[in-house]
């Protein structure tokens, strides 16, 4: 891990969210001197305190010790993209919004493939001002 880093790190995203140091310091119960000396590189987050940190910042652990912030630009998506996935060990449903391997129970689930849509499954789509609603119409029974 890198001190210098994880230091510049948490000054960017503190300055971005207009924290002040001091701010940040009685979240976390800290000294403005501590944070200080982390943004400086000259003092290194407790590890007790990586997982508080990173959510009074707004990023996952990862992000903080590795310096990359991931920001998703895209904000919709193709709704044709969307993919189900149910174990046939404990039936549970998983949603994807693109490609995925996706295990469960330790199998590696295939993506439900279409069925035709009939009356009892029907997709409604409103819209109201700039936002698309999508209603799938089902009664969530299992038949088997």
């Amino acid at each position: 891990m890198n001190q210098h880093l994880i230091g510049t790190t948490i000054k960017n995203i503190r300055e971005r969210k207009n924290i002040t140091q001091k701010e940040l310091a009685e979240k976390l119960n800290v000294s403005d001197k501590t944070i200080s000396k982390w943004e400086t590189g000259k003092g290194f987050p407790d590890i007790s305190l990586f997982e508080p940190l990173a959510s009074e910042l707004g990023i996952s652990v990862m992000e903080l010790m590795g310096g990359k912030t991931i920001c998703n630009s895209n904000k919709s998506f193709y709704m044709t993209k969307i993919k189900f996935f149910v174990c046939p060990v404990c039936s549970n449903i998983i949603c994807s919004t693109g490609n995925a391997l996706i295990s469960c129970c330790g199998i590696t689930l295939p993506d439900l493939e279409v069925e035709q849509i009939d009356k009892d499954h029907e997709i409604t789509i409103e819209k109201i001002e700039d936002e698309y609603y999508v209603k799938i119409s089902h009664g969530m029974i299992k038949k088997h």
